[in-house]
């Protein structure tokens, strides 16, 4: 099986509101995909959809090959973790997962391996309740791992996390994929998903807007220049200078920044530093700036309004 998921024109209405309009994506077995967009995107309820918990208005979609129809045919193959975990919180680490191991029919065996995969083994017998927000989220995902699946959906797992959760949350999705399965990550912050996930799906407005390589769809924008002058008035003069160049530019505070093109970037910085020179004007900075997620995403964005 080539693809993990795939939907043809999968709808969902709420009455007159359309919260996920005609979604075509794919995401190929393996991949680790990171489903981007503004909160209220449609995010959630499409992953709601791929597990059952949300009837499509109109649609297809297949799961591990199986019908979102018919989600009793793939979720056994399915790890999920919709929004916060909601766990027992009088409960320990272990105790929780030893419930949902019974309930789900999986080997509680494998649960000590789960708590050392999310760093919670020193934490077993800590009451889910006292947990930090990032402890709640690693034991989330243990959760979801009980049974060892094929799939696994993670909705926001960095949200209300500090700088070191997010790290720490990273790594894990990595160790994950290194394990080959596939994953299907959502998040409203690009930077990170950025830095683990090789194939991107951009929603916005419950419209697809992108799905593929997520190295294709930073390298489809050019690169730009940067440039700030150790005069502030002398940006003005800057301007001039590359305007002459016959090169494009706009300002962002106190820098400015130049449109590439299909043209050498690096060869462009070093002439528009000769003229600039020439012209009297010292720089203090100029790079070459090339593109991320993030910063296509944003340009991306910005073309649409326009």
């Amino acid at each position: 099986m080539s693809e993990a998921i795939s939907t043809t024109g999968l709808t969902k209405r709420y009455g007159a509101r359309t919260v996920v309009a005609q979604a075509d994506l794919t995401v190929p077995t393996g991949a680790v995909a990171g489903f981007i967009g503004p909160n209220g995107a449609g995010k959630t309820t499409t992953m709601a959809m791929l597990l059952g918990l949300v009837r499509p208005t109109a649609g297809q979609a297949l799961v591990l090959g199986q019908p979102i129809s018919a989600p009793e045919r793939y979720l056994r193959r399915v790890g999920a973790l919709l929004e916060a975990p909601a766990l027992w919180p009088g409960l320990s680490a272990e105790d929780n997962l030893r419930v949902l191991a019974e309930l789900g029919g999986h080997d509680a065996r494998d649960i000590p391996r789960l708590l050392e995969l999310v760093g919670l083994a020193d934490r077993r017998a800590d009451r889910f309740g006292r947990f930090s927000l990032g402890m709640k989220q690693r034991l989330g995902i243990a959760a979801a791992l009980l049974g060892d699946p094929a799939l696994m959906i993670l909705d926001e797992p960095t949200n209300g996390l500090d700088p070191a959760g997010m790290r720490d949350m990273r790594a894990l999705i990595s160790q994950l994929a290194s394990e080959h399965r596939t994953i299907l990550v959502s998040s409203h912050l690009l930077t990170e998903l950025e830095q683990v996930c090789n194939w991107l799906i951009i929603v916005d407005g419950g419209r697809i807007q992108y799905c593929g390589p997520a190295g294709e769809f930073a390298g489809s924008q050019h690169p730009t220049i940067e440039l700030a002058t150790l005069e502030p008035r002398d940006l003005l003069a800057l301007a001039d200078v590359v305007a002459a160049a016959g090169l494009d530019a706009g300002r962002t505070r106190d820098h400015l920044v130049v449109e590439v093109g299909d043209r050498d970037a690096q060869r462009l910085a070093a002439d528009l530093n000769q003229r600039a020179a020439t012209a009297g004007i010292v720089l203090t900075e100029l790079r070459v700036t090339r593109p991320t997620i993030e910063s296509a995403y944003l340009r991306m964005i910005t073309e649409d309004v326009a």
